[in-house]
């Protein structure tokens, strides 16, 4: 990180309390177990504890330094004889608006182009695809570090020589991405899509699509919003883009000549700049749209369309959405579990019908934080898996009744032991519900309990 300590400290806002060894760290972390050499230690204030307790913890494991609050620096000045006083110790106010502060001062220092990235469905594989399309050195979130802990994390990660960040942000109430923006300061705001997401939370679609709007207020004078097409509550915010590049069909960013074969997706992208033909290694019809945005966001950027279709191959998602697993017999597993609501849902029941299986199989979870409407929502995907033709509905857990399965099981386990006595060659299974619901498990159960084919 090339701040020197007195730089560090201006960004956090942060008395230096004890002075340690020169030069910089090499990373931010929150865990005191995961401190060593050169970490800055942030002891973080939680609903029971105050992580500042194991500051002298990150310290003997070789911590350059550490965060902590007011409470803590007399403790710490009463150790001014002792070995430990060779890490750098700050004292700031509140230690987690002091990292969110070293993380902007970082992002600036960096002078990387920022994409940020947020909606309801797609986020994290629009995420995934601009960081394998985008050219030179692509920094992005690893796992879910997309929240106002997660996000700075994510940008002190960043190497030095970091050429552009694209910056995966989640929204649960009003605020929350306005906080995120000013911490990142993104010159592309990617917003997905809008819907019934965390409506538990905020009421109503229109104040989902109002929440995630908050990002359009971060972008600079000459900054670009891209957005779908079809925007549907989020409309009425795009007029405050600077700039707004649409995707999907009819905008300014989409595909024509679509072919699926062979599990690639070969498709003609055409955009402001001219037109390209890209070959996309996924074979869902939720990732071609997530591309055209990951595209849009590389336009804005400035990225060259030949170079972006060069680079497609090395595209990958991370683990839990949409991953394709084979089993013995033909049977294909969709793993796409990491997360679901009545749109991705909907989505992944679509990839499901166009797979050609002998038999489709959806085992689905419930759909977390809907509010009152749930019951409605489980029941409308429900009669999408119906008119799609999906064969067989595995229902997992008491809310999924909803979804008037054929067959009701109580939890994961029994899921996957029902599953592996009724799986047939060729069928072709989906396996999907919030994290809540816990279906990461039948996944990883089914490749140990589905029989390998005899001879």
């Amino acid at each position: 990180m090339r701040l020197s300590p007195q730089e560090i400290a201006a960004a956090l806002g942060a008395e230096i309390v004890a002075a340690g060894e020169p030069g910089s760290p090499r990373r931010a972390v929150i865990d005191s177990a995961e401190a060593g050499p050169g970490d800055l230690f942030f002891g973080l204030r939680g609903s029971r504890h105050d992580g500042g307790r194991f500051a002298p913890r990150a310290i003997e494991a070789g911590a350059w330094g550490v965060v902590v609050s007011p409470d803590w620096r007399s403790s710490f000045a009463e150790r001014a004889n002792e070995d430990e006083r060779r890490a750098w110790v700050l004292v700031a106010d509140e230690p987690l608006a002091a990292m969110q502060g070293l993380a902007r001062a970082w992002r600036r220092a960096l002078g990387a182009r920022v994409v940020g990235v947020t909606g309801s469905v797609g986020k994290t594989s629009v995420k995934d695809i601009a960081r394998a399309l985008l050219p030179g050195r692509v920094h992005a979130n690893r796992e879910n570090l997309n929240t106002e802990i997660g996000l700075p994390l994510t940008i002190l990660e960043a190497p030095e020589d970091a050429e552009a960040l694209v910056l995966e942000m989640a929204m649960r109430g009003e605020g929350q991405i306005a906080e995120l923006a000013a911490i990142a300061e993104p010159e592309v705001a990617v917003i997905t899509n809008v819907g019934p997401v965390h409506v538990e939370l905020l009421g109503s679609v229109a104040a989902i699509a109002s929440a995630k709007a908050e990002i359009l207020d971060g972008l600079p004078p000459g900054g670009t919003a891209v957005a779908p097409v079809e925007a549907g509550e989020l409309e009425p915010h795009l007029a405050r883009a600077p700039r707004l590049l649409r995707f999907g069909p009819g905008g300014d960013v989409e595909a024509t000549e679509v072919k699926v074969e062979d599990g690639v997706t070969e498709a003609q992208v055409t955009t402001p700049v001219g037109s390209q033909r890209f070959h996309f290694p996924f074979t869902e019809a939720h990732n071609l749209t997530n591309a055209l945005a990951a595209i849009a966001a590389g336009v804005a950027l400035g990225a060259e369309l030949a170079g972006m279709a060069d680079r497609a191959a090395g595209i990958g998602f991370s683990r839990f959405r949409g991953e394709r697993l084979q089993l013995p017999g033909g049977i294909v597993l969709v793993n796409d579990c990491y997360n679901a609501n009545p749109v991705s849902m909907r989505a992944a029941l679509d990839h499901l019908a166009s797979l050609e299986a002998t038999r489709t199989v959806a085992v689905l979870g419930e759909m977390g934080e809907l509010g009152a409407g749930s019951p409605g929502y489980h029941r409308e995907v429900g009669e999408h898996a119906r008119s799609r033709g999906i064969d067989f509905l595995v229902g997992v857990g008491l809310p999924a009744r909803d979804y008037d399965p054929d067959e009701l099981v109580a939890d994961p386990g029994e899921a996957a032991e029902f599953l592996s006595q009724q799986l047939e060659p060729g069928d072709a299974v989906l396996v999907k519900g919030s994290r809540s619901a816990g279906l990461e498990s039948v996944a990883d159960q089914l490749v140990d309990m589905v029989p390998a084919e005899e001879g």
